[in-house]
């Protein structure tokens, strides 16, 4: 009996037979999974390749811009601000970045939600008027009467609608202030014109705040005419 145990262990193929079931299970397993293995690969390279291609994100700066719309003559405060990180390629020249920047001084024209504030739309620092009067710029209907006014004169500001009709005074003996022009500026409108163009800049009246904000409605739907006061 023990020589018999001993043949039967030692039997050729009995130990190949308990392997060969394992090793069939996982080339079973193998192979019911071949596709979702293949499917994950070529997932793992469809990102690696759509990762390559994406473009970097731009490059961003800060721009102080306008929270609300304001009217001409407004003097800015913190919660008339904020900030917004625009792309380097669509930020104005020379933006500011922080509101703390501009944060008391006063517009020159009325200026909508989310237009940067830049120089441009702001009243010069040297530029103030009598105390308890704001600084409006405006912009006549006719320019070359514009031209004639000098710092000093007073002036009545007339308010009339397209057709000819008067709408009424808008600002009572408002002070004509001095344009002050940047250094190195030509043909670009001074300080305060339009970059680009030949048009005249405003004109820069003190006037009381209450004023400035009837100014500011009147000049979006009317023509506006000065008449010289004493």
């Amino acid at each position: 009996m023990p020589h018999d145990r001993l043949l039967h262990a030692h039997a050729p193929g009995a130990s190949a037979t308990r392997r060969a079931p394992t090793s069939l299970r996982w080339r079973a397993v193998l192979w019911r999974v071949r596709f979702l293995l293949a499917a994950a690969c070529f997932g793992v390279a469809a990102a690696a390749v759509t990762s390559a291609l994406r473009p970097p994100s731009p490059v961003t700066v800060p721009v102080v811009v306008a929270a609300r719309d304001l009217d001409a003559g407004t003097t800015l405060t913190a919660s008339d601000l904020e900030v917004r990180h625009v792309p380097t390629a669509a930020a104005p020249a020379r933006p500011f970045g922080r509101s703390s920047s501009v944060v008391g001084a006063s517009t020159a024209v009325p200026v909508g939600a989310g237009v940067p504030v830049v120089a441009g739309l702001l009243v010069p620092d040297d530029v103030h008027g009598p105390a308890g009067t704001v600084v409006a710029a405006i912009r006549f209907a006719d320019p070359a009467v514009a031209a004639l006014l000098r710092p000093g004169l007073h002036v009545d500001v007339v308010a009339a609608t397209p057709e000819g009709a008067v709408d009424g005074r808008v600002a009572v003996r408002a002070l004509v202030l001095p344009v002050p022009v940047a250094s190195g500026t030509t043909g670009d409108g001074g300080l305060l014109g339009a970059p680009g163009t030949t048009d005249p800049p405003p004109v820069l009246l003190a006037v009381a705040p209450d004023e400035a904000t009837a100014l500011a409605g009147a000049a979006a739907s009317a023509l506006l005419s000065p008449v010289v006061v004493p």
